[in-house]
């Protein structure tokens, strides 16, 4: 099987990518967070900075473009290439309503004709291939009886779709009958995303959808940055766990003081670190309180040191 973590904006930046790569096992390669295009500009690297080669130790990197513009994405494609990528991922599935309204993410979903218009420029006139990220509509799943002919017309490295709607954002269930609707009905390989939060939901998932082999993890691995690791028999001792959580917390916390300007915005991101990695605590909810109350420096790491000597239990 094949392990890829989700691109989550404000978390999976590389900081995060080379940080869990050195802890964890599981994973074979991490989707960048998306890059909009920029129109009639050239890309500096200040642009790319998450995806520049020097930035990037461990998992084999996929960079994802947020657009509905077939020339700025030629254009950043080929940047792309020339930083030495082969595969760029199409955001379709981006459901925040301010992206949406601009017809990008899963806002371009109900426009099947422009995503057809978009993917025959792109793909005649770049040499990366292209895989694509979507949720199975914007408002409803019936979208997908359009969009799927469209994607079938084209060879993807891969459809990797969170069966989800735009408009649900993360919440209610999974709608798996039309995942496997999806399944059966495309030429392209499928991965399923969305809902894996431990090795039993995933089990469930491999049970009914036996011929999936590519599996995209967010924020169940955010949590349980273990959960790669014991999905494919790789967990490591319990009694070891909470020491590596602690070095993982210390690199990451170190790399962003070394690229964050001022403490609040280096509490800010440690803040939103911990609203995932709290939920494996025992008692989780008590040390994520006492960290959003920290507004200096020196108070984050006072309490997160007493927290980690105090023998805190891993769930």
């Amino acid at each position: 099987m094949f392990l890829t973590l989700a691109p989550l904006k404000g978390f999976t930046e590389a900081p995060y990518r080379n940080a869990a790569a050195a802890f964890f096992t599981g994973f074979d390669a991490a989707m960048a967070p998306f890059v909009v295009t920029i129109q009639g500009r050239k890309y500096p690297n200040s642009h790319l900075k998450d995806l520049l080669p020097e930035n990037n130790q461990g998992w084999s990197v996929i960079p994802q473009v947020l657009t509905n513009d077939a020339a700025g994405f030629i254009k950043l494609a080929g940047r792309l290439s020339d930083l030495g990528y082969d595969t760029v991922n199409w955001n379709l599935g981006c459901p925040f309503p301010r992206m949406a309204k601009k017809n990008r993410g899963s806002g371009l979903l109900p426009d099947p004709e422009r995503i057809d218009r978009i993917l025959d420029q792109v793909l005649s006139k770049t040499s990366v291939r292209l895989s694509i990220k979507t949720r199975i509509g914007r408002f409803a799943p019936e979208e997908m009886d359009t969009l799927m002919p469209v994607f079938n017309r084209y060879p993807l490295a891969e459809l990797i779709v969170h069966p989800r709607t735009g408009i649900q954002m993360y919440s209610g269930e999974p709608d798996l009958a039309t995942f496997a609707n999806c399944l059966e009905r495309s030429k392209n390989p499928v991965a399923y995303n969305g809902d894996i939060n431990t090795v039993a939901d995933f089990r469930t998932l491999v049970d009914r959808f036996s011929s999936v082999d590519r599996w995209m993890l967010g924020r169940g691995a955010l949590a349980d940055p273990f959960l790669p690791g014991k999905i494919k028999g790789l967990d490591i001792p319990h009694a070891d766990k909470l020491d590596i959580i602690r070095r993982f917390h210390d690199r990451l916390f170190s790399a962003y003081a070394e690229m964050l300007s001022g403490p609040s915005h280096l509490g800010d991101k440690m803040k939103g670190f911990w609203l995932y990695l709290s939920r494996s605590f025992e008692d989780g909810r008590k040390i994520l309180k006492k960290i959003q109350k920290t507004r200096k420096t020196d108070h984050y790491t006072d309490v997160v040191k007493h927290f980690f000597d105090s023998g805190p239990t891993w769930i």
